[in-house]
């Protein structure tokens, strides 16, 4: 089950899932997205669900964890990608409204969907719980601090959680990505740059320049990392925050 499955990131993951036999559930708000994702995953010959929902409103993603209960029973990985970038500004110039709504979605959002399936999971015995965060709730970026707060929080939520289900053989892991190649991160270095007076083409720099591998990262490669999380050959890794970042971030 992958929220915020239809774009980007979350699209990449809900494939790689497909890709290795599983069927898979996707949320996301863009209609016309989801229909093109469930027909991407139903191409590997796999079932799919793709059903739009708010993962920042508690009906809605209750009407969505039941859906997906009802018709595949526990999910094995549950990721919680939704996400949105929120503002670009100083700290005293973001309004509460931005403040909260960046919030909503990217920590809240994901302590909504997890307590969807934690029953389930808890009951069979079994699962993978995997959080999106960011390096930005690790390495400072100006103009970022409801993202920052919001990712930062994601991984003590991740950490906690990981303690209380490890009794009942659940793990709990999130993934940190750096920069991640697509539109998103175009338009935050398109507002970096606003803020700090410089090009988008030196925004971007000052990220890739201090990243070991000298670039940004591909969905793809955040993918994959989520598809070895929830397998057996990640079965004793829970409480992390696992970099992938090219070596922008190393802690």
């Amino acid at each position: 089950m992958v929220t915020g499955g239809a774009h980007g990131i979350g699209r990449a993951i809900s494939l790689e899932f497909a890709r290795g036999g599983s069927a898979v559930a996707v949320a996301g708000r863009d209609l016309a997205a989801l229909d093109v994702v469930r027909w991407q995953i139903e191409a590997h010959g796999v079932d799919a669900l793709a059903e739009q929902c708010d993962v920042g409103d508690v009906a809605s993603m209750e009407a969505f964890g039941e859906n997906v209960l009802d018709r595949f029973g526990p999910p094995r990985a549950v990721v919680a990608c939704a996400g949105i970038a929120g503002p670009t500004k100083p700290m005293h110039e973001i309004e509460p409204a931005e403040w909260y709504e960046c919030i909503n979605i990217d920590l809240t959002g994901v302590f909504l969907t997890f307590r969807q399936f934690i029953p389930a999971m808890i009951a069979r015995g079994s699962g993978s719980l995997i959080a999106i965060s960011s390096a930005t709730g690790k390495r400072p970026l100006a103009g970022r601090t409801p993202y920052a707060a919001a990712k930062l929080g994601v991984i003590g939520l991740v950490r906690t959680l990981a303690l209380e289900l490890g009794p009942h053989g659940i793990r709990v892991n999130s993934v940190c990505p750096g920069g991640v190649e697509g539109p998103r991160i175009d338009n935050v270095f398109e507002h970096q740059a606003q803020l700090l007076g410089i090009s988008a083409a030196d925004a971007r720099l000052q990220m890739t320049e201090h990243a070991a591998l000298k670039r940004l990262v591909t969905p793809e490669e955040v993918a994959r990392t989520c598809a070895f999380l929830s397998s057996e050959a990640g079965s004793g890794i829970t409480g992390e925050d696992l970099n992938v970042s090219a070596g922008l971030v190393m802690y």
